[in-house]
């Protein structure tokens, strides 16, 4: 069965991204991009909208399929990508023939730096796309400043050029160039400038920003400050701009990239096709594992099906680690770079699509998102049976004073509690955790045996080896070592400690296993220090009542019975307090107060 619409958009992540959106004929009728894809997916369902053409497409909404990426410039570029592949019918602004600018050094004799929106394989070096036209102007009002280029298409071949065939221009008098097509600059100075705006182009600054101070300097030392600071603030948007984007990248063409990342269950792959540079296709499904398959195993079934089902000819394939495909296709594992980035830029949308279907499964199957918790809770703290009844223990004392105890249980995942039980200590003296533990945990689980109730399948204690110690004296003596399993959880860095293994096990901090570990600990402490605070409060209030005189216990719960606290006894009149206590009583405990006031 289909997933509702509501459903899709209800587990979208709160993420930068592209959506698109299909039509029961399953053709993408509309992409858009999101700063963040949950709340703007969201808007078009949940509010009624001005224009026409909006309304109808929000009711030719079948399906929804979005990309995350890395930042907003990123989901522009893919966004345009995505929009001149698939041409929706409901997409007008980036459905033209333009594209983003690009920044080309012209491969030819004393290259030309200009900007373009069309990428030709001519040897000529490009950089970009940039998302910003401003940008590109102030690079090249930059660069030109620094460093005077020709701007003439003439072609500056050596023999024409020595032959005289060109003369000089304007720009040359202008001092904006310096004459190449009259030989007055020879071939080596003018490559060491494009050498030097290549680094700029790069980002690498140091040389040129040098060499731009000394001229806002030589102006302001002119007393010219309008032209220094117009220098400062070409200087200041300029930090700002971005060389390359993960998205499109003119190094990398016609390759698909591929990950996976997986559970006990189920496998999640994704797939990015990437033509000329550009992501033009995004893919991510879930594959149910038949059997004990490894991710590898997993990522070559896909490769090779989701290949054959996009009809792709790339003989080169990007993944995370070594598969093997057959001697025609590459198989590239990328250590750094742009080629590692879109290969995290993959994963990272397995990642979130495996969190989606949780979200969904949580929703839709409640059942099947149990035992998934509970297989994985067993794998993770290498359980021999999976902890469906969990039970916490803390103890809650202020040195020693009114020492409690709590303990509170979790079945399949979740709070019970109408399971949680308070205790108050009794055989310790003083602020003793290690014998309060001992004590609380021998209480529980010996009423447990009398009661014949059923026993948890794991225990955690709040708190290290000490703590963990001494629980397990109270299992020996009731004979019930080895046939419950019981862990302690340290708080300073969440190490999870062993009955007899010195070394923690340190689970991963996103993990589902320790965040239902860090819930059980954090329920158990608020439940405990709640117990300690009103038991340590009624007995701040019946010690100032026990300080009247012959005022005994009965006359005290008489007291807290109708006025609820001591303050209000205190301010009680004297007609009250004889309707509950009569009037001898009433006399000498508003005497009390009074004389105190």
């Amino acid at each position: 069965m289909p997933t509702s619409l509501e459903l899709q958009v209800k587990t979208l992540p709160h993420s930068p991204g592209v959506y698109q959106y299909f039509d029961k004929d399953d053709f993408v009728i509309y992409v858009g991009k999101a700063k963040n894809l949950k709340k703007r997916v969201s808007s078009y369902f949940t509010k009624n909208h001005e224009y026409g053409k909006t309304r109808v497409l929000v009711k030719k909404i079948v399906r929804i399929e979005h990309i995350v990426v890395n930042t907003e410039t990123d989901a522009l570029l893919l966004e345009n990508n995505l929009i001149k592949k698939y041409k929706p019918r409901y997409n007008v602004l980036l459905k033209d023939d333009k594209s983003y600018p690009w920044i080309c050094i012209k491969k030819e004799r004393f290259p030309r730096v200009f900007l373009t929106r069309r990428v030709i394989k001519d040897g000529s070096e490009y950089y970009g796309p940039y998302t910003s036209v401003k940008t590109v102007h102030n690079l090249l009002d930059l660069i030109k400043q620094l460093y005077p280029l020709r701007t003439c298409n003439y072609d500056l071949s050596k023999p024409k050029v020595d032959s005289g065939k060109y003369k000089v221009c304007l720009e040359y008098h202008l001092k904006n160039c310096k004459g190449p097509c009259e030989a007055y600059q020879d071939e080596e100075a003018y490559m060491d400038n494009i050498k030097k705006i290549r680094s700029i182009i790069k980002g690498n600054f140091k040389e040129s920003l040098e060499s731009l101070h000394n001229i806002m300097m030589e102006y302001a030392a002119a007393m010219n400050f309008e032209e220094a600071q117009l220098i400062k603030e070409k200087l200041v948007s300029l930090q700002n701009y971005q060389a390359k984007s993960t998205i499109v990248n003119p190094t990398i063409n016609n390759v698909d990239v591929f990950s996976i990342i997986s559970d006990e269950t189920h496998g999640y792959a994704n797939f990015f096709k990437i033509m000329n540079g550009s992501i033009i296709q995004s893919y991510t499904t879930e594959i149910k594992k038949k059997l004990d398959e490894t991710d590898k195993e997993l990522l070559e079934l896909f490769i090779v099906e989701t290949r054959q089902r996009f009809s792709s000819l790339s003989r080169e394939v990007y993944v995370p680690f070594e598969v093997e495909l057959g001697d025609k296709i590459k198989v590239t594992v990328p250590k750094l770079g742009d080629k590692k980035r879109i290969v995290e830029l993959s994963l990272r949308n397995a990642k979130y699509y495996r969190q989606e279907q949780f979200k969904q499964i949580k929703i839709v199957d409640p059942d099947r998102h149990v035992k998934r918790i509970m297989a994985q809770m067993k794998k993770d703290l290498r359980l021999k049976e999976e902890p469906v009844h969990i039970e916490c223990f803390d103890n809650s004392n202020i040195q020693g004073t009114n020492p409690v105890a709590a303990c509170v249980v979790f079945k399949e995942g979740k709070p019970s509690k109408k399971d949680y039980r308070h205790f108050n200590i009794k055989t310790v003296e003083g602020p003793d955790d290690f014998a309060s533990m001992e004590e609380v945990v021998f209480r529980r689980y010996k009423r447990l045996l009398q009661e014949d109730k059923p026993l948890p399948q794991l225990i955690v204690i709040d708190g290290g080896k000490g703590q963990l110690s001494s629980a397990l004296k109270s299992l020996d003596l009731l004979g019930l070592r080895g046939k419950i399993a019981i862990i302690g959880i340290a708080k300073r860095l969440e190490e999870i400690y062993y009955p007899g293994d010195s070394v923690p096990l340190y689970l991963d901090k996103k993990s589902e296993t320790l965040k239902i570990i860090q819930y059980l600990r954090n329920e158990a402490h608020r439940f405990g220090i709640t117990f300690h605070r009103n038991k340590r409060s009624k007995s701040a209030i019946q010690s100032e009542l026990e300080m009247i005189p012959d005022v005994g216990k009965q006359t005290i719960t008489n007291l807290l019975r109708k006025f609820k606290s001591a303050k209000r006894v205190k301010n009680a009149t004297l007609q009250e307090l004889i309707e509950v206590v009569g009037n001898a009583r009433a006399q000498k405990i508003h005497q009390y107060f009074h004389a105190k006031k």
